[in-house]
């Protein structure tokens, strides 16, 4: 259980912050720049949460994708070392079940006959959003799991990857299942 008493404890003052190993790390660390972007992927969706509460379904997946990037935050803020006792890990049944939400989701879309530009409903907008943000955090992530000494979970890595997609078909289907979904037309302005 997590107990919040005090929100300011004036440690980062100096520009760092502490890993959950209590490791202190400068605030630019690539592994504080990775859990941070999938904190903002996180913050990105409760935006596109405001304007899923008429689509239960939808809203339900994205509630419980929030709490998977939550513990994604945690993978990242505790590297796997050898030797430490095990921590909480975003393991293959929660990419497994975005897998199945994507399904879901998409069977219920006509086949796209064109590149979809960011647009169309309110929630579909935001999630397109949130794709482009959950992009970047699974690039920070890639890039971190390069270094050596900087362990990263492939499973954190696959669960971004999947997130990404997932956000794209949600944008569809936030879109009146497409109906509404503004396509590229390649060239159109010349």
């Amino acid at each position: 259980m997590v107990v919040l008493n005090r929100i300011y404890t004036k440690t980062g003052d100096d520009g760092t912050t502490a890993l959950g190993t209590g490791e202190r790390r400068p605030k630019y660390n690539l592994r504080i720049a990775a859990y941070g972007t999938v904190d903002e992927t996180n913050a990105a969706i409760g935006v596109v949460r405001l304007h899923t509460r008429d689509a239960p379904e939808l809203d339900a997946m994205l509630g419980r994708i929030q709490n998977d990037l939550f513990d994604l935050g945690a993978d990242l803020a505790v590297p796997e070392r050898e030797g430490k006792a095990e921590r909480l890990r975003v393991v293959a049944s929660q990419v497994e079940r975005l897998e199945h939400d994507i399904d879901a989701l998409n069977d219920k879309l006509a086949p796209l006959t064109s590149f979809v530009l960011p647009g169309g409903t309110p929630a579909a907008a935001y999630l397109h959003v949130a794709r482009t943000i959950c992009r970047r955090a699974e690039r920070v992530m890639v890039e971190l799991a390069a270094r050596p000494g900087e362990p990263v979970g492939a499973v954190g890595i696959q669960y971004m990857n999947r997130l990404s997609d997932f956000l794209f078909v949600a944008s569809r289907a936030a879109n009146l299942n497409g109906a509404d979904d503004v396509l590229w037309v390649p060239g159109q302005n010349r």
